[in-house]
């Protein structure tokens, strides 16, 4: 039986299920034609599909995972109708236009954008977003599954599975997060055989003084230690409890100093350590906690930061959980496939949703800091459902100063 194409409802507009003006107000038509220039992909002539609208189609793809791509393209050429004649007909290309129009966009522009606009949000007024001075920030890790096609499979392999190996070739990346606002930034992605650890040595070069970064014991190792304490920015991760660590000297919080080191050797000879603070505790009264937790941080100080409060503040790590849940359930849907049947392409899908969780995410920030409320009470599924639903007051593409197209 052939598949019936998904459809969104007979007359729907871009400006009925997201308002377009989310997105521009994030990552602005002006931003977008800076990148297309840097990147050298600006449209050289005029053709039904230019660079600037497929970047924002690729964005809205994000939005739409069930609907066909020609869906997709409908509303959003109705949503931005005020950019050419409003009299013309509109001219829905068809799904190899779209991917030829994809091709010749490539995923530099789409990865420039990303990284020059993707970031931390929260402002002095953001609740739980700090902790005393420091931005709160952690580092983890996930992967999507991608098209089943030969090309996918060898550029980013299959995991194994009990009988043979899994039903779709996948992708690792490793984001960093703003807890406060669940803003995921600084994204890389790889084959699936990357580790998370070898993509997290370059997500933590966009570390910053100023920012405690939490991590799991994955991520602990001398040299990533190091690189990441670096940046200027403090560190607060798990190890393995039977690491040898030797009591230099006892704080009066019950924390205590000690040195990490590169090798066996250093270790013996007490050369190149590095000075850590040592926090152990327990979890009484929690079912399935472990015996002990063990975390370092490059905070020496305890007067500044007491070790009850910083063993609290390590469980809001698993605030990049309830990010990655909102990025593969809410937004993406569950079980749903990145579509894209090339590796470039899926380079340029998997920017794209990372841009449209960051426009999500920055609308509902901004919705907190009206009422003076915590982001985290508010719903991401909420949201997406807001953005999906009729918006009369909103315009697609508003053509103000900041966003008119030469």
């Amino acid at each position: 039986m052939a598949r019936t194409v998904a459809r969104l409802p007979e007359g729907s507009r871009i400006t009925d299920y997201i308002s377009l003006g989310v997105i521009t107000r994030t990552f602005a038509v002006s931003k977008v034609h800076a990148v297309l220039n840097a990147t050298n992909k600006a449209s050289i002539r005029q053709r039904d599909l230019p660079a600037h609208i497929v970047v924002y189609y690729v964005i809205a793809l994000a939005l739409y995972m069930q609907s066909s791509y020609r869906e997709v393209l409908r509303c959003l050429l109705e949503g931005v109708q005020w950019l050419r004649d409003p009299s013309s007909p509109i001219k829905v290309t068809g799904k190899s236009g779209i991917s030829q129009a994809r091709t010749r966009l490539g995923v530099e522009p789409v990865r420039q954008l990303h990284d020059d606009v993707v970031g931390p949000i929260a402002g002095a007024a953001s609740k739980g977003s700090w902790y005393r001075q420091w931005r709160l920030v952690s580092v983890d890790g996930s992967t999507f599954d991608v098209a089943d096609e030969a090309a996918n499979e060898e550029a980013f392999g299959r995991p194994g599975a009990s009988r043979g190996c899994s039903a779709y070739p996948q992708i690792r990346f490793v984001s960093l997060v703003e807890n406060g606002t669940h803003v995921l930034f600084a994204s890389q992605m790889a084959a699936y055989a990357t580790s998370e650890v070898t993509l997290a040595k370059t997500v933590l070069c966009s570390l910053q003084a100023g920012m405690l970064c939490l991590a799991d014991r994955q991520f602990f190792g001398f040299a990533l230690w190091n690189q990441a304490r670096t940046t200027g920015a403090d560190l607060l991760w798990r190890i393995k409890k039977n690491m040898r660590l030797a009591k230099e000297k006892i704080l009066p919080d019950g924390s205590y100093l000690s040195r990490i080191y590169l090798s066996e050797g250093d270790f013996r000879r007490k050369t190149n350590g590095v000075t850590v603070r040592v926090i152990d505790y327990r979890l009484e009264g929690v079912a399935d906690a472990e015996p002990i937790y063990r975390l370092v941080t490059t905070i020496l100080d305890h007067d500044i930061a007491p070790a009850d409060e910083l063993a609290g503040l390590y469980h809001e790590r698993w605030e990049i959980e309830t990010a990655l849940d909102e990025l593969k359930t809410h937004l993406r849907g569950a079980k749903v496939v990145l579509r894209s049947k090339t590796p470039d392409l899926v380079r340029q899908e998997f920017y794209g949703l990372m841009m449209a969780h960051f426009a999500i995410r920055s609308l509902m920030h901004e919705a907190a800091l009206k009422d003076a409320e915590d982001p985290d009470r508010l719903s991401f599924l909420h949201a997406v459902r807001v953005l999906r639903r009729k918006l009369p007051a909103s315009l697609a593409i508003p053509p103000s100063d900041e966003n008119t197209v030469p």
